[in-house]
């Protein structure tokens, strides 16, 4: 039989999986996202008009070369954390204070990857994925599982749930305890509404006792994700979206209101499950979201399909028209742009998916 004869296998279906994801996998994952697999000090690119980032850079790269030594639970962390009479101890936690789109996901990374131990001895999460750790091992068994770590870097700290923010300062301070060196970004509390960028003050006001541990570190600049790069395709039609879904292997189809409420029956620790072999998603009858729970799960998946690079081809509505303007200038702005600025870089990699 020809090859022109055979029949293009039917695409996946985001809507059709029900991911089960064991506590060990949770752990197993705390690495950096493939996105940022090879990241480096060296690959990270300083504007020339921000010297905050150089600086940045010099910073982070003392602070890695400083957690060498014995493993963590040895000698060697006694050492480095060992208070010396003729100066005070440096401080064990650095705080990347930044607007989206300026890197500090990519030092962030770049300092797990510098870090002189062994993958084992290091972990990287989101602020979400350390809460659902501890959801899924419970609070002492975190703890113990992570006190042994050299280094432990929590990307996108979740400020605007209190509840949540007293649990992992909670966790926090009894891994600095035990010696654990901290890296941390954040978002904004509700309500504060600062120009693209991140308020350090929230940060150290809300992990309290915590904040004596943290040196933070401004990274001024724009969005480098829209940095000379050319702008977002417009969405496709729906057959040129279902066309693409079919020839390409590995690609998912969804209607995207569907896709909305199957997101809503799945707990968001999930989400990077439930994009695991993906080579592509397509989307059908994008519109805007009407209520913020809804679109707030749709930024948890988007910073999953970010960060496993999964390119979104998309018909109906453009991206930068998901969410209301009521929901732009509320609690969760950062968030929503965030969403915005990583669908706009993904559906910019899914132009190559449709036939010229």
């Amino acid at each position: 039989m020809s090859t022109s004869a055979i029949t293009e296998a039917a695409p996946l279906s985001l809507c059709a999986r029900e991911p089960h994801v064991p506590a060990d996998r949770l752990v197993a994952e705390m690495v950096p996202p493939p996105r940022f697999d090879s990241v480096r000090f060296d690959t990270y690119v300083p504007d020339p008009n921000q010297p905050s980032q150089r600086e940045a850079v010099t910073v982070l790269s003392s602070f890695a070369a400083g957690l060498g030594g014995a493993h963590a639970s040895g000698s060697g962390r006694r050492r480095w954390f060992a208070r010396k009479p003729e100066a005070p101890a440096a401080p064990r936690g650095v705080y990347l204070d930044g607007g989206y789109g300026v890197g500090k996901t990519h030092l962030l990374a770049s300092l797990w990857h510098a870090t002189p131990a062994e993958a084992s001895l290091k972990a990287f999460g989101t602020f979400v994925e350390l809460t659902n750790l501890v959801g899924a091992l419970g609070f002492q068994q975190t703890v113990r599982t992570l006190s042994g770590h050299r280094l432990l870097c929590i990307d996108e700290f979740e400020l605007d749930d209190p509840g949540d923010t007293v649990l992992v300062s909670t966790l926090l301070g009894k891994l600095v305890d035990a010696g654990v060196a901290l890296a941390a970004t954040s978002n904004t509390l509700p309500g504060k509404l600062g120009e693209g960028r991140f308020a350090a003050a929230d940060f150290l006001r809300e992990i309290q006792g915590l904040s004596a541990h943290f040196r933070p570190l401004r990274i001024d600049g724009e969005d480098y994700r829209h940095r000379g790069l050319p702008k977002a395709p417009p969405p496709y039609s729906e057959e040129q979206v279902n066309k693409a879904a079919y020839a390409t292997e590995g690609a998912s189809l969804d209607d995207f209101p569907q896709l909305l409420e199957h997101l809503a029956k799945v707990h968001p620790s999930r989400y990077g499950a439930l994009t695991d072999g993906l080579r592509a998603v397509c989307l059908t009858d994008v519109r805007p979201i009407a209520d913020q729970s809804t679109a707030l799960r749709l930024v948890v998946l988007a910073d999953r399909l970010y960060d496993r690079e999964v390119p979104v081809l998309a018909s109906g509505m453009p991206f930068d028209r998901l969410f209301s303007e009521e929901m732009l200038n509320g609690g969760y702005r950062k968030k929503y742009f965030r969403a915005i600025s990583r669908l706009t870089a993904l559906a910019r990699d899914a132009k190559g998916l449709v036939a010229q």
